[in-house]
Protein backbone atom coordinates (compact mmCIF):
# COMPACT_ATOMS: atom_id res chain seq x y z
CA UNK A 1 0.00 0.00 0.00
CA UNK A 2 1.30 3.49 -1.10
CA UNK A 3 1.45 6.42 1.16
CA UNK A 4 0.79 10.20 -0.40
CA UNK A 5 2.23 13.03 1.19
CA UNK A 6 1.84 16.15 0.13
CA UNK A 7 5.11 18.53 -0.63
CA UNK A 8 5.23 20.69 2.54
CA UNK A 9 7.55 23.15 0.31
CA UNK A 10 4.43 23.80 -1.67
CA UNK A 11 2.84 25.19 1.62
CA UNK A 12 5.58 27.45 2.31
CA UNK A 13 4.34 31.11 2.72
CA UNK A 14 7.47 33.52 1.25
CA UNK A 15 5.48 36.42 2.61
CA UNK A 16 4.80 35.60 6.22
CA UNK A 17 9.20 35.16 6.35
CA UNK A 18 9.90 37.96 4.05
CA UNK A 19 8.37 40.74 6.14
CA UNK A 20 9.32 39.04 9.49
CA UNK A 21 12.73 39.52 8.21
CA UNK A 22 12.25 42.78 7.16
CA UNK A 23 11.08 44.02 10.03
CA UNK A 24 13.56 42.61 12.10
CA UNK A 25 16.54 44.30 9.82
CA UNK A 26 14.88 47.90 10.35
CA UNK A 27 16.50 47.75 14.43
CA UNK A 28 19.38 46.71 16.33
CA UNK A 29 22.74 47.02 13.79
CA UNK A 30 25.01 49.26 15.40
CA UNK A 31 25.69 51.18 11.93
CA UNK A 32 22.39 51.08 11.08
CA UNK A 33 22.20 53.88 13.03
CA UNK A 34 24.60 56.03 11.91
CA UNK A 35 23.56 56.31 8.57
CA UNK A 36 20.42 57.80 6.39
CA UNK A 37 17.78 56.16 3.77
CA UNK A 38 17.08 58.86 2.04
CA UNK A 39 17.38 57.35 -1.23
CA UNK A 40 16.12 53.46 -0.52
CA UNK A 41 12.34 54.23 -1.74
CA UNK A 42 13.67 55.69 -5.44
CA UNK A 43 16.00 52.38 -5.12
CA UNK A 44 13.44 49.77 -4.45
CA UNK A 45 11.13 51.46 -7.04
CA UNK A 46 14.34 51.91 -9.73
CA UNK A 47 15.78 49.37 -9.70
CA UNK A 48 19.45 48.65 -8.43
CA UNK A 49 21.28 52.41 -8.66
CA UNK A 50 20.03 56.13 -8.16
CA UNK A 51 21.96 58.70 -9.57
CA UNK A 52 22.10 61.85 -6.13
CA UNK A 53 22.91 64.89 -6.96
CA UNK A 54 25.02 67.36 -4.94
CA UNK A 55 24.31 71.01 -4.81
CA UNK A 56 27.14 73.07 -5.75
CA UNK A 57 28.66 76.03 -2.71
CA UNK A 58 26.99 79.03 -3.15
CA UNK A 59 29.52 81.82 -2.05
CA UNK A 60 28.81 85.27 -0.78
CA UNK A 61 30.80 88.86 -1.50
CA UNK A 62 30.47 92.65 -0.74
CA UNK A 63 28.25 94.77 -2.55
CA UNK A 64 30.67 97.84 -4.08
CA UNK A 65 30.10 99.96 -6.27
CA UNK A 66 30.85 97.60 -9.65
CA UNK A 67 28.54 95.56 -11.15
CA UNK A 68 27.48 92.51 -9.61
CA UNK A 69 28.83 89.01 -10.70
CA UNK A 70 26.96 85.57 -10.92
CA UNK A 71 29.01 82.61 -10.11
CA UNK A 72 28.31 79.47 -12.47
CA UNK A 73 27.21 77.16 -10.30
CA UNK A 74 27.54 73.31 -11.28
CA UNK A 75 26.47 70.54 -9.18
CA UNK A 76 28.00 66.78 -8.69
CA UNK A 77 26.37 63.65 -8.87
CA UNK A 78 27.35 60.51 -7.75
CA UNK A 79 25.27 56.90 -8.09
CA UNK A 80 23.80 54.45 -5.14
CA UNK A 81 24.76 51.51 -6.24
CA UNK A 82 23.31 48.17 -4.75
CA UNK A 83 26.05 45.86 -5.39
CA UNK A 84 26.19 44.12 -2.29
CA UNK A 85 24.44 40.55 -2.48
CA UNK A 86 24.49 38.19 0.37
CA UNK A 87 22.54 35.11 0.22
CA UNK A 88 21.56 32.46 3.14
CA UNK A 89 20.46 28.90 2.57
CA UNK A 90 18.96 25.89 4.66
CA UNK A 91 17.62 22.63 5.24
CA UNK A 92 14.54 21.94 7.09
CA UNK A 93 13.14 18.66 7.55
CA UNK A 94 9.26 20.11 7.49
CA UNK A 95 8.87 23.60 6.43
CA UNK A 96 5.22 23.09 7.00
CA UNK A 97 5.87 22.41 10.84
CA UNK A 98 8.38 24.87 11.27
CA UNK A 99 5.55 27.55 9.72
CA UNK A 100 3.18 26.30 12.46
CA UNK A 101 5.81 26.62 15.91
CA UNK A 102 6.39 30.50 15.98
CA UNK A 103 9.04 29.92 18.29
CA UNK A 104 11.29 27.64 15.83
CA UNK A 105 10.25 30.06 12.88
CA UNK A 106 11.44 33.19 15.07
CA UNK A 107 14.47 31.25 16.23
CA UNK A 108 15.30 30.82 12.32
CA UNK A 109 14.74 34.13 11.91
CA UNK A 110 16.68 35.51 14.50
CA UNK A 111 19.93 33.81 12.69
CA UNK A 112 19.38 34.59 9.85
CA UNK A 113 19.16 38.49 10.72
CA UNK A 114 22.38 38.13 12.65
CA UNK A 115 23.89 36.71 9.91
CA UNK A 116 23.31 39.48 7.57
CA UNK A 117 23.84 42.17 10.46
CA UNK A 118 27.26 40.86 10.62
CA UNK A 119 28.22 41.27 7.42
CA UNK A 120 26.40 44.37 7.05
CA UNK A 121 27.89 46.31 9.78
CA UNK A 122 31.45 45.26 8.68
CA UNK A 123 30.48 46.67 5.37
CA UNK A 124 29.18 50.06 6.56
CA UNK A 125 32.40 50.51 9.06
CA UNK A 126 34.54 50.34 6.14
CA UNK A 127 33.05 53.35 4.58
CA UNK A 128 36.20 54.78 6.82
CA UNK A 129 38.42 54.61 3.46
CA UNK A 130 36.36 58.01 2.19
CA UNK A 131 36.85 60.03 5.02
CA UNK A 132 38.35 63.22 4.29
CA UNK A 133 41.72 63.23 5.03
CA UNK A 134 41.56 66.23 7.17
CA UNK A 135 39.74 64.11 9.24
CA UNK A 136 41.84 61.55 10.57
CA UNK A 137 43.77 61.01 13.76
CA UNK A 138 46.76 58.92 14.23
CA UNK A 139 48.27 57.19 10.68
CA UNK A 140 48.44 54.12 9.50
CA UNK A 141 52.41 54.81 9.80
CA UNK A 142 51.63 56.16 13.38
CA UNK A 143 48.91 55.00 15.12
CA UNK A 144 47.31 56.18 17.78
CA UNK A 145 48.00 54.15 21.40
CA UNK A 146 44.92 54.09 23.59
CA UNK A 147 44.36 53.62 27.30
CA UNK A 148 42.10 54.74 30.01
CA UNK A 149 44.18 58.13 30.73
CA UNK A 150 44.64 59.23 27.13
CA UNK A 151 41.03 57.89 25.95
CA UNK A 152 39.54 61.03 25.89
CA UNK A 153 41.92 63.91 24.87
CA UNK A 154 42.15 61.77 21.41
CA UNK A 155 38.36 61.11 21.08
CA UNK A 156 38.12 65.05 21.87
CA UNK A 157 40.71 65.05 18.93
CA UNK A 158 38.62 63.01 16.45
CA UNK A 159 34.78 65.81 17.40
CA UNK A 160 37.56 68.66 17.20
CA UNK A 161 37.55 67.10 12.94
CA UNK A 162 33.80 67.00 12.75
CA UNK A 163 33.41 70.59 14.25
CA UNK A 164 36.35 72.13 12.01
CA UNK A 165 34.50 70.44 9.16
CA UNK A 166 31.05 72.69 9.99
CA UNK A 167 29.64 68.66 10.24
CA UNK A 168 27.88 69.19 13.72
CA UNK A 169 25.17 71.46 13.78
CA UNK A 170 21.76 71.78 15.93
CA UNK A 171 19.93 68.41 15.36
CA UNK A 172 22.55 66.92 14.09
CA UNK A 173 24.52 65.42 17.07
CA UNK A 174 27.44 63.11 16.00
CA UNK A 175 28.18 59.14 17.57
CA UNK A 176 31.10 57.40 16.99
CA UNK A 177 31.38 53.62 16.83
CA UNK A 178 34.27 51.81 18.91
CA UNK A 179 35.22 48.27 20.06
CA UNK A 180 34.57 46.24 23.37
CA UNK A 181 38.78 47.05 24.44
CA UNK A 182 37.89 50.15 23.55
CA UNK A 183 34.66 50.47 26.10
CA UNK A 184 36.94 49.19 28.72
CA UNK A 185 38.96 51.81 28.53
CA UNK A 186 35.74 54.72 27.88
CA UNK A 187 34.35 52.70 31.14
CA UNK A 188 37.07 53.83 33.61
CA UNK A 189 37.39 57.15 32.64
CA UNK A 190 35.76 59.88 34.17
CA UNK A 191 34.90 62.24 31.36
CA UNK A 192 32.85 59.14 29.86
CA UNK A 193 29.19 59.83 30.67
CA UNK A 194 26.92 56.63 30.74
CA UNK A 195 23.75 56.52 29.13
CA UNK A 196 21.76 56.52 32.54
CA UNK A 197 23.90 59.67 33.21
CA UNK A 198 22.77 61.46 30.42
CA UNK A 199 20.31 64.04 31.33
CA UNK A 200 18.25 64.82 27.90
CA UNK A 201 16.75 62.11 25.67
CA UNK A 202 18.96 62.85 22.30
CA UNK A 203 20.60 59.34 22.77
CA UNK A 204 20.47 57.71 19.81
CA UNK A 205 18.88 53.76 20.16
CA UNK A 206 22.01 51.33 21.18
CA UNK A 207 24.29 53.86 22.46
CA UNK A 208 26.04 53.11 25.46
CA UNK A 209 26.56 56.67 26.86
CA UNK A 210 28.64 59.49 25.39
CA UNK A 211 31.99 61.20 25.00
CA UNK A 212 33.13 64.84 23.87
CA UNK A 213 29.86 65.39 22.47
CA UNK A 214 29.82 62.13 20.54
CA UNK A 215 27.11 59.24 21.25
CA UNK A 216 29.10 55.97 21.52
CA UNK A 217 28.33 52.54 20.21
CA UNK A 218 30.39 49.24 20.11
CA UNK A 219 30.33 47.23 17.52
CA UNK A 220 32.76 43.84 17.55
CA UNK A 221 33.39 44.42 14.07
CA UNK A 222 36.05 46.73 14.08
CA UNK A 223 38.52 44.30 13.95
CA UNK A 224 42.42 44.12 13.61
CA UNK A 225 44.21 44.75 10.37
CA UNK A 226 47.81 44.65 10.51
CA UNK A 227 48.06 45.45 13.94
CA UNK A 228 45.43 48.72 13.88
CA UNK A 229 41.83 49.12 13.55
CA UNK A 230 40.33 52.38 12.55
CA UNK A 231 37.69 54.24 15.00
CA UNK A 232 34.47 55.65 12.62
CA UNK A 233 33.21 58.96 14.12
CA UNK A 234 30.61 61.43 12.06
CA UNK A 235 26.76 62.13 11.54
CA UNK A 236 24.11 60.70 9.68
CA UNK A 237 24.14 62.84 6.88
CA UNK A 238 27.46 61.48 6.01
CA UNK A 239 26.86 57.58 4.30
CA UNK A 240 23.67 56.66 2.69
CA UNK A 241 22.03 53.48 2.74
CA UNK A 242 19.61 51.41 0.86
CA UNK A 243 18.93 47.49 1.66
CA UNK A 244 15.88 45.29 0.21
CA UNK A 245 15.08 41.67 1.16
CA UNK A 246 14.92 40.77 -2.90
CA UNK A 247 13.22 36.95 -2.54
CA UNK A 248 12.56 34.26 0.03
CA UNK A 249 11.86 30.62 -1.61
CA UNK A 250 11.18 27.16 -1.00
CA UNK A 251 12.37 24.00 -3.10
CA UNK A 252 12.63 20.42 -2.53
CA UNK A 253 16.05 18.41 -1.22
CA UNK A 254 16.26 15.93 -4.20
CA UNK A 255 19.04 14.14 -1.67
CA UNK A 256 16.90 14.20 1.04
CA UNK A 257 13.36 13.93 2.78
CA UNK A 258 13.87 17.69 3.54
CA UNK A 259 13.19 20.82 2.16
CA UNK A 260 15.46 24.11 1.10
CA UNK A 261 14.82 27.36 2.24
CA UNK A 262 16.80 30.24 0.28
CA UNK A 263 17.14 34.24 0.80
CA UNK A 264 18.62 36.57 -0.90
CA UNK A 265 19.63 39.88 0.77
CA UNK A 266 21.03 43.06 -1.47
CA UNK A 267 22.34 46.24 -0.42
CA UNK A 268 24.73 49.23 -0.67
CA UNK A 269 26.21 52.18 0.65
CA UNK A 270 27.67 55.26 -0.15
CA UNK A 271 29.62 58.24 1.51
CA UNK A 272 28.15 61.24 -0.17
CA UNK A 273 29.86 63.79 2.74
CA UNK A 274 33.41 62.68 3.29
CA UNK A 275 33.64 65.41 5.38
CA UNK A 276 30.43 64.69 7.76
CA UNK A 277 33.13 61.63 8.53
CA UNK A 278 36.12 61.30 10.57
CA UNK A 279 38.49 58.28 11.78
CA UNK A 280 40.78 57.53 14.64
CA UNK A 281 44.11 55.10 13.80
CA UNK A 282 44.26 52.96 16.88
CA UNK A 283 47.58 50.46 17.25
CA UNK A 284 46.23 47.28 18.42
CA UNK A 285 46.55 46.09 21.62
CA UNK A 286 46.44 42.64 23.64
CA UNK A 287 43.06 42.11 24.98
CA UNK A 288 44.20 39.74 27.76
CA UNK A 289 42.59 40.34 30.70
CA UNK A 290 44.20 41.81 33.95
CA UNK A 291 45.00 38.91 36.15
CA UNK A 292 44.02 39.25 39.17
CA UNK A 293 46.64 40.22 42.49
CA UNK A 294 47.98 37.27 44.45
CA UNK A 295 47.16 36.83 47.34
CA UNK A 296 51.06 37.63 49.57
CA UNK A 297 52.31 34.49 50.12
CA UNK A 298 53.48 33.75 54.12
CA UNK A 299 57.37 34.34 54.88
CA UNK A 300 58.64 30.68 54.92
CA UNK A 301 61.32 29.38 57.10
CA UNK A 302 64.94 29.37 56.47
CA UNK A 303 67.01 26.31 56.03
CA UNK A 304 70.03 26.20 56.96
CA UNK A 305 72.40 25.24 53.53
CA UNK A 306 73.25 21.90 53.64
CA UNK A 307 77.66 21.88 53.59
CA UNK A 308 79.19 20.81 50.63
CA UNK A 309 82.55 20.40 52.49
Amino acid sequence: MSTHTTNSYSAFIPEIWSQKLNSMLQKECVMLQCVNRNYEGEIKNQGDSVKIITPAAVSVATVGSGNITYSELEPTSTDLVIDQKKFFAFKINDVAQVQSNTDIMEAHLENAKKAIEEVQDAYLLSQHAYVDTANVVGSDSAPVTLDKTTIYSQFVKLALCLKNSNAVSAGKRPWVVINPTIESYLLQSSEFIGAHNVADETLREGAIGRIAGMDVLVSTNLTDVSGKYYVLAGTNDAITFASQLAKIESLRDKDSFSDLIRGLYLYGAKTVQPKALAKMVVKSVSTTAPTSPTEPTEPTEATTPTSQG
